[in-house]
């Protein structure tokens, strides 16, 4: 693995420039695939922007306290794991790469004073029925002590590796078979709205056009722009906020987008584990939009 720190974390509307620039014939990359890439990126005593941290937390519905949300580092980081999906090695382009799957594991709260030294890697590059999947994987550190962790599995529909592999297909989810329609009434119904999904994207930095621009999505193969995955993975958080452990393990798998405008269904139901989530369509409840489980490590 070769690893580079930067002095800041990039700009991801600047690293996904690079993506798209890394399209266009001749000066592109031409990818072959043959295994794991091993160019790593990381930032070492980041500082929390208290003013960035509020704009997600009202963007999601997430708490504003000392702690930080379990799901804002992943937007802290995502330029790095952008950058990552530059490096030459890597086995296919950013652009288009579908998120499939995401678990966080949190072995004790961030604070809005730690310093934070952050390293993104990609691993566990396998075969799907639709392409490649590949593992992009977060760590995060205060002082040497591992506080956070983040595997977020993402989809190159159409890739294929350049020669024969041993390695079985994956169905990229994390739960196996998806669980039923509940008889029930939803725990609560959200209306979300192309606005709500902008103010995120500003929030965030993820200003990708299938979620901002109608003819973006469109050009992508969507009818309408789409709520980021992430946004539905914080905004389950938020029903629940003061029950999530100090050490806990947060596993969302992205099943249907939701094309915006929308009315989802919310449903939260309490275990000894923990809690399991399903988001979906309000108005036809056999589309799934999410399911995620909220346990303690």
């Amino acid at each position: 693995m070769t690893h580079h720190d930067l002095p800041t974390i990039p700009n991801l509307m600047s690293e996904y420039g690079n993506a798209a620039r890394d399209l266009l014939p001749v000066v592109g990359t031409k990818r072959r695939v043959t295994g794991n890439p091993t160019t790593s990126y990381g930032v070492r005593g980041v500082t929390l922007d208290p003013a960035h941290v509020a704009a997600y937390a009202q963007a999601t519905g997430l708490r504003l306290g000392h702690v930080v949300p379990l799901t804002y580092p992943y937007v802290l980081s995502f330029p790095l794991a952008i950058k990552v999906m530059g490096a030459p090695d890597f086995p296919f382009n950013a652009v288009g790469a579908v998120h499939l799957t995401n678990v966080i594991e949190q072995y004790r709260p961030i604070t809005m004073t730690d310093s934070l030294d952050i390293a993104v890697r990609a691993d566990n590059l396998r075969p799907h029925r639709k392409g490649l999947l590949i593992d992009m994987i977060t760590e995060i550190e205060v002082a040497g002590e591992p506080v956070w962790r983040q595997t977020s599995g993402f989809l190159a529909k159409g890739a294929r590796l350049a020669g024969p592999t041993d390695a079985a297909e994956d169905s990229g989810s994390l739960f196996g078979e998806h669980p039923p329609v509940p008889t029930g009434t939803p725990t609560g119904q959200w209306r979300v709205t192309p606005a709500q999904i902008k103010k995120y994207a500003q929030a965030s930095g993820d200003k990708n056009p299938i979620h901002v621009s109608a003819l973006g999505a469109k050009a992508f193969g969507f009818p309408a722009t789409i709520a980021h995955g992430m946004w539905s993975a914080a905004a389950i958080l938020a029903g629940v906020e003061g029950q999530v452990p100090d050490s806990a393990r947060y596993g969302v798998e992205f099943v249907k987008p939701v094309v915006l405008p929308a009315r989802v269904g919310y449903y939260a139901e309490r275990s000894e584990e923990g809690w399991a989530f399903q988001l979906r369509k309000a108005t036809k409840p056999t589309t799934l939009h999410a399911v995620a489980k909220l346990e303690r490590l």
